[in-house]
C-alpha cells in the first residue's frame, strides 16, 4: 500500500473497524492469558532463517499479535478469539505443527514494535502490505486483496462512484480516522480540509443517514458490512482508488520478525494450498470476504510499493 499516511495508523487498510471496543471487552477473557502473553519469548536465532518454527511446535502455541479490528482480529462478545486473521492462523499454524493460538491484544501501532520486541510470535490483524512495514518486518503473502466502497444514501442520489465524482459534484465526503482513504480523496482533487473526519464506518453511516454528508468512503468488506440494516443506505461497486494515476489494491496479510524466514515459508506454502483449494475463502466468508477479495498478490510486489 502506498503509505502516505505512515505505518502508526491502522490496519487493513489503515482502517479502524468498530473502535478498540472488542479488545476492551475481550480483556477479562484473555486476563489469564495475559501475563503469558507479555512474557517476551526467546530471542530467534537469525542463522537458517531463524528457529521459531520448531519452538513453536516443541510449546504448541502460537501467540498472535491482534488489534481487535472487527473483522480482521478481535475477542468477539463471548471473549472467543475470532477474525479472519485469527481463523485463518488457527488452520494454518495446525498444518503447521501448532495445535493452540493465544490472543495477544495491542494497539494497532504496538503491533509491529511488539512483534519486534518479542511480545508475540506474528501479528495476526489483517495489516496492509506496503514499503515501510517491509522495512521492519516480512511478510507472508496476502491473504486477501481490499478494494474501496462508498456509503451513499439509497438510489445513490449523486451517482457517486468513485473519489472523481465526489470531487466534480463537490459532494460532501467523509472518512474515518487515520483511513488511507482520506489520501486517496486528496489524490483525486479533494481538499483535506474539507474532508469531515469521523470515528469509524458506523459514524459513517450515521452521517450519511442523517444528511450531513453525502458519502463515506471505506473499504469494501466494511461498507458492505455496515450498510447490512440500514434503511436508508448503501454501499456502491468495489472500486481501485488510483494512486499515483494508476489503479491500486492493497492486501492483507500477516507479518513475521525479519530473522524468522523459516516461518513465513512454511507459512506461505500452507497458504496457497488454502487457495487452491479453495478453503481460504470458506475461512474468510464468515466475516464478509467474497470471491473479489481473493487474490494472487505477493509480498514482494506489495513491498515494492
Amino acid at each position: 500500500m502506498a503509505p502516505p499516511l505512515g505505518n502508526e495508523t491502522n490496519t487493513s487498510g489503515y482502517e479502524s473497524r468498530h473502535t478498540r471496543r472488542a479488545v476492551l471487552a475481550g480483556a477479562a477473557a484473555v486476563g489469564a492469558l495475559a501475563a503469558v502473553g507479555c512474557t517476551r519469548v526467546a530471542t530467534a536465532s537469525g542463522t537458517n532463517g531463524g528457529d521459531l518454527l520448531q519452538r513453536l511446535r516443541a510449546q504448541g502455541v502460537v501467540r498472535l499479535g491482534i488489534a481487535g479490528e472487527i473483522p480482521f482480529g478481535y475477542i468477539d462478545k463471548d471473549g472467543h478469539l475470532t477474525g479472519e486473521a485469527p481463523e485463518l492462523a488457527k488452520a494454518i499454524f495446525k498444518r503447521l505443527g501448532v495445535d493452540k493460538v493465544q490472543p495477544v491484544p495491542t494497539e494497532f501501532g504496538s503491533l509491529i514494535p511488539g512483534l519486534n520486541s518479542q511480545q508475540f510470535d506474528v501479528v495476526a490483524a489483517g495489516m496492509y502490505v506496503n514499503p515501510d512495514r517491509c522495512a521492519q518486518v516480512i511478510f507472508a503473502d496476502p491473504d486477501y486483496q481490499m478494494l474501496d466502497s462508498f456509503v451513499v444514501r439509497k438510489g445513490n442520489p449523486k451517482g457517486l462512484l468513485d473519489y472523481k465524482d465526489i470531487v466534480a459534484k463537490k459532494a460532501k465526503f467523509a472518512t474515518g480516522t487515520g483511513y488511507a482513504q482520506i489520501q486517496h480523496a486528496v489524490e483525486a482533487g479533494y481538499k483535506e480540509s474539507d474532508i469531515l473526519i469521523v470515528p469509524d464506518q458506523v459514524a459513517g453511516l450515521n452521517a450519511v443517514e442523517a444528511g450531513r454528508v453525502d458519502v463515506f468512503a471505506g473499504t469494501a468488506v466494511t461498507v458492505r458490512d455496515v450498510v447490512k440494516k440500514s434503511a436508508k443506505a448503501e454501499a456502491t461497486k468495489p472500486f481501485a482508488p488510483l494512486l499515483g494515476g494508476k489503479p491500486h489494491v492493497d492486501g492483507g496479510a500477516f507479518a513475521f520478525r525479519s530473522a524468522e524466514t523459516e516461518l513465513r515459508d512454511a507459512f506461505n506454502v500452507e497458504l496457497h494450498k488454502l487457495k487452491k483449494s479453495g478453503e481460504l475463502l470458506r475461512i474468510l466468508s464468515p466475516f464478509g470476504f467474497t470471491k473479489a477479495e481473493m487474490t494472487d498478490l505477493t509480498a514482494k510486489e506489495l513491498c515494492a510499493g
